[in-house]
């Protein structure tokens, strides 16, 4: 998907954010196509979530100006990001279900604060995220009798159910062995091109980012210091890019040369 060819979902322009002094964005500039899986990395640390929820307004940003299907989410248009909110969900890195409610009243819950449909609607809705997302079984389950998979489905239920425009995951595979992450990002993949929302997914798992993603995007010292295919990424010769990207390859040299310059003693 080459961005020039789709039109932008999100456009965000400048945008800066500091805490105490310190500056995490500083000055970040993105477009992400409309109907695109479109992933953000970068190390732990570099503002990848902090840019997502000023992108979602759970964090305000200092500077800069953020469009959604091309019309300005401005700090004083209150109508602007009403409909943003409605258009947009936000799967948070911990989930964020309630303990309290069965699986049902969690994915019900968007729609009881959103919308003005009746009770037997809410409810009907609610039933078809969870069943298409093959939880129908599980509808009186609180999260904590679910796995730690069945959990991010019951999220991502939650958060399509009021059938969003733009899905925000806010690093979607923390904690999780490399199973679950592969798991996790063919979940997002196939429910994406099924429920046709653009997902915009900040993460630091690299290997199954390229494999998910139409694009990616490199955020480094504040700044987006690549955006392209995953492609062009893996074939990048930026020096940012080199250094995030290969990583592990340089950690298996480190240890090669430390392994030939220090060898075990022979044991007899």
């Amino acid at each position: 998907m080459q961005s020039s060819t789709y039109p932008v979902a999100l456009h965000v322009e400048d945008l800066h954010k500091s805490f105490h002094g310190k500056s995490v964005l500083r000055g970040v500039n993105l477009q992400v196509p409309r109907g695109s899986v479109f992933t953000v990395l970068g190390p732990s640390g570099a503002g990848k979530s902090v840019f997502l929820k000023c992108l979602a307004n759970i964090l305000k940003a200092d500077a800069g100006r953020v469009s959604f299907e091309g019309r300005e989410l401005s700090p004083y248009d209150s109508v602007a990001h009403d409909g943003f909110r409605r258009r947009c969900s936000f799967l948070f890195q911990s989930n964020a279900l309630f303990d309290s409610l069965t699986a049902l009243e969690n994915v019900a819950l968007p729609l009881e604060q959103t919308t003005d449909l009746g009770k037997v609607e809410i409810r009907k809705r609610s039933r078809a995220a969870l069943s298409q997302l093959e939880m129908e079984e599980f509808t009186g389950h609180y999260p904590a009798e679910l796995s730690g998979g069945m959990q991010k489905r019951l999220a991502l239920a939650r958060a399509i159910v009021t059938r969003p425009e733009l899905v925000l995951f806010d690093e979607p595979t923390a904690g999780l062995d490399p199973l679950r992450r592969n798991a996790v990002f063919a979940m997002i993949a196939k429910y994406q091109r099924q429920f046709h929302f653009t997902a915009l997914i900040v993460t630091h798992d690299v290997p199954e980012a390229l494999a998910a993603s139409d694009r990616v995007a490199l955020i480094n010292d504040g700044r987006i210091g690549f955006e392209g295919t995953p492609s062009e990424f893996s074939a990048s010769s930026n020096p940012v890019v080199c250094l995030f990207r290969d990583s592990a390859q340089a950690l298996s040299d480190s240890l090669a040369e430390i392994r030939r310059s220090n060898p075990m003693p022979q044991t007899l």
